[in-house]
């Protein structure tokens, strides 16, 4: 088959499906990564073809309140809808559709009668068994959870209205909102694939069937690929560093915040690697390293914890690698995920973006790193196993297969 996965956001929202595309490319079909063009060679590293969206979130700058959130979403959304039908050409003959762009994509597949499955990096759907994964940790009770659930499925579909009018006008369709569009995808039990592990977020029993938890979509890595060599060295000149990361979280902030990871560190005697980020951290001195890109897969393993801003994909790769985080959640998702940690007994507590400060990462540092009974790595370790155990790509091969067989692919 044809193939074409559509995500659109950050690095963390685009990354874990080069790994799915590469493991759609072993099992035989061909693979194109539509994605904002920042993340081209992501995929044409993966092996796979890559076609631009016409939407980059750092075009609308960096945001952690929640209004501007939302304003920023908005605007992001709108140009993505701008170019997105020009990705799905004729030869396509199975749409894979993330978060960000199924709404979009819903109307794509009414239009071209190309089928579609969803491939989602976090739990969306309400359930009772937990708030909205993007309006808080606190649960309201089930029939709370549920409530704030719908509501914030609402909230959603209103970012996409005045963008799914102007696709449907593209495409010739009569007028249709994104939240009965969603309603007539939820009837018909529209296949989405979730990947994150049920060892971190167990499938809510409440949930329609159609609704699969297969776990995680590791972002690619080349069988050759290797850490810099200075990393290499600094790595191996001393005891495990702490690696501290906020991605594509803190734009501006750098200086503030790689003075405070620094004192952090050498309050509680610990080297560190620093991950420049969209923050911009920068620190230099014998025990401490600056670093760009790299692969968690290859880094984590050998760091002591991980410190990060608790994005879904960092989380679940620390938790690979069996080590402790010290999560610092700044929006959206992530407060969600570093409450998962909290619970696994993998991390000792979130320590919010807004409330940061060296003394309280040396104190979470101190916590996480020299417990006396290493709780902390001893649980990262107890999931690292489940992860590891999982097949994400093979569970997913075997949906799309079915999809594709029933539409008469």
């Amino acid at each position: 088959m044809r193939i074409l996965i559509a995500a659109a956001g950050s690095r963390g929202d685009v990354d874990p499906y080069t790994g799915l595309g590469a493991g759609l490319r072993r099992a035989g079909h061909d693979v194109v990564l539509a994605a904002p063009d920042t993340f081209a060679p992501l995929a044409r590293r993966a092996g796979l073809e890559f076609r631009g969206l016409p939407a980059d979130p750092r075009a609308h700058g960096d945001v952690t309140g929640r209004r501007g959130l939302m304003r920023s979403a908005a605007a992001f959304v709108d140009r993505l809808a701008r170019g997105f039908a020009d990705a799905v050409r004729d030869d396509t003959d199975l749409l894979v559709l993330s978060t960000t762009t199924a709404p979009l994509g819903w109307h794509l597949t009414e239009a071209t009668g190309t089928p579609s499955i969803g491939a989602y990096l976090q739990p969306t759907t309400p359930t009772g068994d937990f708030p909205p994964v993007v309006t808080g940790t606190r649960s309201l009770g089930r029939l709370g959870n549920r409530a704030a659930g719908r509501l914030g499925v609402r909230m959603a579909d209103r970012l996409y209205d005045d963008a799914v009018a102007g696709l449907r006008r593209d495409l010739g369709l009569p007028p249709l909102g994104p939240a009965a569009a969603r309603r007539r995808q939820e009837a018909a039990h529209w296949p989405v694939l979730h990947g994150f592990s049920e060892a971190v977020v167990p499938r809510p029993a409440d949930w329609r069937p159609g609704l699969d938890v297969v776990g995680n979509w590791w972002p690619y890595v080349g069988p050759d690929e290797r850490l810099p060599a200075e990393l290499e060295d600094f790595l191996t000149a001393g005891g495990r560093p702490v690696f501290v990361g906020f991605g594509s979280m803190a734009r501006g902030e750098g200086e503030r915040l790689s003075e405070l990871a620094v004192g952090a560190l050498r309050r509680a005697g610990l080297r560190g690697v620093l991950q420049s980020g969209s923050a911009g951290l920068a620190a230099t001195g014998d025990d401490v390293l600056t670093v760009g890109d790299v692969p968690h897969a290859l880094l984590f393993p050998r760091v002591a914890a991980v410190v990060h801003h608790a994005g879904a994909g960092t989380s679940a790769a620390a938790l690979r690698a069996a080590v402790p985080s010290v999560p610092v959640p700044v929006a959206a998702d992530q407060p969600f995920w570093a409450a998962r940690l909290t619970a696994l007994g993998a991390a000792p507590g979130p320590l919010p973006f807004a409330e940061l400060t060296a003394e309280r990462l040396a104190a979470a540092l101190d916590s996480a790193v020299r417990d006396a009974r290493h709780a902390h790595t001893r649980a990262a370790a107890g999931v690292a196993e489940r992860l590891t155990a999982e097949d994400a790509v093979a569970r997913t091969v075997q949906t799309i297969e079915r999809v594709a067989q029933e539409a008469g692919r």
